[in-house]
């Protein structure tokens, strides 16, 4: 027997589904509440996740471009204008649109085509940054795919940014 239901009621099994998709929302809510993505609760702008060594840091790969640096994953690598010394003053807003490269825990002697001196430098929250030729080196988060150097050449977050020769060297306008 089929029993008829007046318009706009709605049945205890319509019932039950509701209240569990309405308290599964709630926690969805109350969860994403809890965190800002930072591990801070300040109301300023989130940290930017500490990237991680990987065996081979970088290499040297043709593009567009020519011969330059890339990472493990095929990104490339850029050198920050402003960095007039080995010490990173790309930090804050400019770390999350330029995460740097993570400098592996022993340096080795070199890596594939590139020639520039390796070195370390210690970020303010006491990671190590790789160096290659004394510059501090970058990725770039509008790079959406390994080989693409979308960073070359944009004055961003203060200062000019350029992809890395495989001396270690800007390789671009005038640095």
């Amino acid at each position: 027997m089929i029993t008829r239901r007046k318009p706009g009621t709605i049945g205890r099994r319509g019932r039950r589904v509701g209240v569990v998709g309405v308290a599964a929302v709630a926690l969805a809510l109350v969860a994403a509440g809890c965190s800002n993505g930072s591990g801070s609760s300040s109301g300023s702008a989130p940290a930017a996740p500490t990237p991680t060594a990987s065996s081979a840091t970088v290499s040297a790969q043709p593009t567009s471009l020519g011969m330059i640096i890339v990472n493990s994953q095929g990104r490339t690598v850029y050198v920050f204008a402003n960095d007039k010394t080995s010490a990173s003053t790309c930090t804050g807003a400019c770390a999350a649109n330029w995460p740097f490269v993570p400098a592996p825990a022993t340096l080795p002697a070199s890596l594939p085509g590139v020639t520039g001196k390796l070195g370390t430098t210690v970020r303010s929250g006491g990671a190590r940054q790789l160096t290659v030729a004394g510059h501090p080196v970058y990725t770039f988060a509008g790079d959406s795919a390994p080989g693409q150097t979308n960073g070359q050449g944009k004055v961003l977050d203060g200062g000019l940014w350029t992809v890395v020769s495989p001396t270690g060297a800007p390789d671009g306008p005038s640095y």
